[in-house]
């Protein structure tokens, strides 16, 4: 891009932009250059959600509302395929222009993503340099999926099929993921007795948040403490959640627990 049309780029693009969702959060921040964002959502000052959540604490909040987004008077508004859809039609019906960023499921789509978001953003050259070091980690933490067999297992007995980017992270950093086996392709709730009856060597789960909650109780239950015991457990966390360069941080921690449980066995 010569000189002329970057700023020609730069003066046409947003000087108030502000982010609704958490993974569009996370891009923003990336991205924006100094002042252009204004505000991210109240997800993203969450230390067990958002990777970012220092960096957040240095932008107004706005809880997802069309009233509060619109009265910061933005000229773009990031927002998720699964945002309010109330909210966003209502914004865009006020005139505000509203762009809906895709759930990201593999790691080799983080620079589809971090591309459309600086293009809108005006900073694609920004993007750029994020793409190409984090093409080089991802080449660098990539491991053929033939290591230790592990599942996912949260509140409620949710698990994770084939088909999401945790499934992903999980085998790219060599581990072979029990989903496949069960020929589960969608998220869900997973029987205990199917879990420990495939007596996987790692289980990840979640850190629970302050206070009690029904939904953790099978997450103390004997059998699953057992299925544990015999192997291994690790919990996910921010750097899983949104496909931006943070998943590197996911990726070079997995591989780090590989190495050590190979070396064990």
């Amino acid at each position: 891009m010569t000189l002329a049309a970057a700023t020609s780029a730069w003066a046409d693009a947003p000087t108030r932009v502000v982010s609704m969702n958490l993974c569009t959060d996370q891009l923003a921040m990336m991205l924006a250059a100094p002042g252009q964002l204004i505000s991210v959502s109240q997800v993203a000052v969450d230390p067990l959600t958002s990777p970012m959540a220092e960096e957040a604490a240095a932008y107004d909040i706005n809880f997802g509302s069309a009233e509060e987004i619109y009265l910061l008077d933005p000229d773009l508004v990031l927002a998720g395929v699964y945002s309010d859809p109330a909210t966003v039609g209502m914004l865009r019906r006020l005139g505000v222009r509203v762009e809906q960023i895709a759930i990201t499921q593999r790691l080799v789509d983080v620079p589809d993503r971090l591309r459309e978001v600086g293009a809108l953003l005006g900073r694609e050259t920004r993007a750029e340099t994020l793409i190409a070091a984090f093409e080089t980690d991802l080449a660098r933490l990539t491991h053929a999926a033939t290591g230790p067999r592990a599942a996912f297992y949260f509140p409620n007995g949710y698990t994770l099929g084939t088909g999401t980017l945790s499934h992903d992270i999980l085998t790219t950093a060599g581990f072979t993921h029990i989903a496949e086996e069960l020929g589960r392709s969608a998220s869900g709730r997973l029987a205990l007795e199917l879990l420990a009856m495939a007596a996987p060597e790692l289980v990840i789960g979640s850190t629970p948040y302050a206070g009690a909650s029904r939904s953790e109780e099978i997450l103390r239950h004997p059998a699953l403490q057992a299925v544990i015991a015999a192997g291994r457990g690790t919990v996910s966390g921010p750097d899983w959640v949104c496909g931006t360069p943070h998943v590197i941080n996911a990726l070079e921690n997995l591989t780090r627990l590989r190495t050590e449980m190979e070396a064990a066995r």
